[in-house]
């Protein structure tokens, strides 16, 4: 594993071959010069798997530190990529790996200079390889911004004591210190950007005793800065994932508004509840055909190869139908009606968390006994409903069901870390897999309604109607596929509502 130094004030990029010879014998390598642009997706997926992309003379190229994963030749990367951009090949499928649907966005932009070294035994043979290196941070309109250079040690297999005494001499001799931050991560510091992206996560630390109101308010304000930072990318259509976060964290809000509404002082609580519902329904359409034209392939792979094709103008009237929804939700979220909703909403949580406003009757309950009990509640109410469920259930009941289980999956996200772990990750992987079925079964439905409605638009397409006997095959086969998912239920809802399970939920959640 390569360990890399500073070389502070010991030495200049210029110099330093010449005074690291003073304690060690070394064969220096020609400067090499190089741009390149780093990229990875907003919320940094490729820094979490401890790789970057780079795109530097038409060449992208995806790294494991200095290894290269995998490349391609493309003119220009451009301010997004996406995987779908890419020719097919290895780096095509190593990204989407990684990325999925989500974009590749510039993250910095520098120009290195470096010199590789050898240091070299009394045979002249390599014991360790070095690497000199200077990065500057391109800043447009500025000049660049240099960084402190590095000396980067790169061990040679079966050298390992001639590792260890060349580290000695640059520690003890030398003066040396070792780097603490990776050159590419201070890159993107001095770029004013940040290592790892942007978590839509909701990591917020509680204590079971803390006041309920301003618990929640605590964990709703993180969840307001989670959609203020995907609302722009939202906007501009950047990616899928921005508007799918965004509305995650409006549901997420809702879904606490809902539980922990004795927490709130009711007047102003019903305002902005309503307020939710309404950005919530904004964002709806355009977040349904979102997945539809996404995942439009996987449409096609429930038809034989000969009529696939076919149904390309169903293609075309998502795409169009899509085109209409986003310009809705964007008047709805550019209009000053959603920004005093943030605004607000904003200055709201903040004055229950400053104890400027006055509560609702269960304000001053801890949150760990307002929590628990919600997610209790939710639980019975989830077990009393599937219980009513037979094989002559509509489609309604099992949709009301999933809902409860979206509202007890947030609480178990938002408030879970109050109670063991122990309790609560099996319970949560219990109802993934409970929801799995259930969203199966109501994706299918809301599929197959959706074609159906689709049905005159797709007809007045150029070969509309070899369109519309596909879409009569497609409609078959997410119909037997609902079928399959409420023949499922029966054996997942067993396992969400065992007797060990109830237990658990009673003993733990009060």
């Amino acid at each position: 594993m390569a360990v890399e130094y500073l070389l502070g004030n010991v030495a200049t990029f210029a110099d330093a071959a010449r005074t690291l010879a003073v304690e060690l014998p070394l064969q220096s390598g020609p400067v090499r010069r190089a741009e390149r642009r780093f990229y990875d997706t907003f919320d940094g997926r490729l820094y979490a798997a401890g790789l970057s992309f780079a795109s530097s003379d038409g060449r992208l190229v995806l790294l494991n530190g200095d290894t290269e994963v995998a490349w391609a030749h493309m003119a220009n990367g451009g301010d997004r990529l996406l995987v779908r951009d890419l020719p097919p090949g290895a780096l095509r499928d190593a990204l989407a790996a990684v990325v999925d649907v989500r974009a590749l966005l510039p993250l910095v932009e520098v120009r290195t200079r470096t010199r590789a070294l050898a240091v070299l035994d009394d045979e002249q043979k390599t014991v360790v390889r070095a690497i000199v290196e200077e990065l500057s941070v391109v800043r447009p309109g500025r000049r660049p911004r240099p960084l402190e250079p590095r000396l980067k040690l790169v061990p040679v297999r079966g050298y390992d004591k001639a590792l260890g005494r060349v580290q000695h001499a640059l520690e003890q001799q030398i003066g040396l210190r070792r780097a603490t931050c990776p050159l590419l991560d201070e890159a993107v510091i001095a770029s004013g950007a940040t290592p790892g992206g942007t978590s839509s996560k909701v990591d917020i630390e509680l204590t079971p005793q803390q006041r309920g109101d301003v618990a929640a308010s605590v964990v709703l304000r993180r969840l307001l800065a989670v959609i203020e930072a995907n609302l722009p990318g939202a906007l501009g259509d950047v990616d899928a994932e921005f508007l799918h976060d965004l509305r995650v964290a409006i549901r997420r809000t809702r879904a606490v508004q809902r539980e922990l509404r004795r927490v709130f002082p009711p007047t102003e609580l019903a305002h902005f509840r309503a307020e939710f519902r309404w950005l919530q329904r904004a964002t709806g359409t355009a977040r349904d055909l979102d997945v539809y034209v996404l995942e439009f392939d996987d449409f096609r792979l429930q038809l034989p190869d000969a009529v696939r094709s076919d149904l390309d103008p169903l293609l075309t009237v998502l795409q169009q139908r899509r085109a209409g929804a986003r310009r809705a939700m964007l008047r709805a979220l550019r209009s000053e009606r959603a920004c005093s909703l943030l605004r607000d909403w904003e200055q709201f949580l903040l004055g229950i968390e400053s104890g400027a406003g006055s509560g609702g009757p269960d304000a001053d309950r801890s949150i760990g006994d307002l929590a628990g009990g919600r997610i209790a509640k939710v639980y019975r109410r989830m077990v009393h409903m599937g219980r009513a469920i037979d094989a002559d259930s509509p489609p309604d009941a099992y949709h009301e069901i999933r809902k409860q289980g979206k509202e007890l999956r947030y609480l178990l996200e938002l408030f879970g870390a109050l109670y063991p772990a122990e309790v609560v990750k099996p319970m949560t992987k219990v109802l993934k897999s409970f929801q799995d079925v259930l969203g199966r079964h109501q994706d299918r439905e809301v599929q197959a309604t959706m074609l159906r409605s689709l049905s005159d638009a797709v007809a007045a397409q150029p070969n509309g109607a070899a369109g519309l006997m596909a879409m009569g095959r497609l409609i078959e086969r997410l119909e037997e596929q609902a079928a399959a998912a409420r023949d499922e239920f029966a054996e997942s809802f067993a396992a969400f509502s065992s007797g060990g399970q109830r237990r658990l939920v009673r003993d733990t959640f009060r």
